[in-house]
């Protein structure tokens, strides 16, 4: 894990990995959990049975956004900011679903620093984001992520 002591220290980061997640298992619960939050209740998310009888293996997959929604989560695994303030999810650019992601299998997020540049008393980062699927050949998505760090 890379660990800095204030947001700043990100600037001398830049075009360099930050590191890899631990890996995820995606389990039926979070894509039925996710569904029932958002509305996106399509079959091929939550209806087991048809999926065992339609969907390629058998399995339903998890939502694009879901596994979207995870960077958070997964990025404390790979860097973090000793002295700083609060964290804001600034955006998302060329947000790419390359791969299904069948409940079952295991994730995990690779992180670039794109860039980081000095906005006031905040660091503004974009990071590339991919996430590993295990076993297959094409990440489940690329994205960049944009997040806005204040010093303390």
């Amino acid at each position: 894990m890379l660990e800095l002591e204030t947001p700043r220290e990100l600037l001398g980061h830049v075009g360099q990995k930050l590191g890899t997640s631990d890996w995820f298992t995606i389990e039926q619960r979070h894509i039925d959990g996710f569904a029932a939050l958002t509305g996106d209740d399509f079959w091929i998310h939550v209806d087991t049975e048809r999926a065992s009888r339609e969907m390629p293996h058998g399995k339903t997959i998890a939502h694009g956004l879901f596994v979207l929604s995870l960077v958070p989560r997964m990025q404390r695994d790979i860097f973090r900011v000793e002295r700083r303030g609060k964290g804001l999810n600034y955006g998302s650019d060329r947000v790419r679903y390359t791969a299904p992601v069948p409940v079952g299998s295991r994730v995990r997020l690779h992180q670039t620093l794109k860039t980081a540049e000095r906005v006031g008393a905040a660091t503004r980062m974009a990071t590339v984001c991919e996430f590993e699927i295990e076993g297959s050949e094409r990440p489940a998505l690329v994205a960049e992520f944009i997040l806005l760090m204040q010093d303390e």
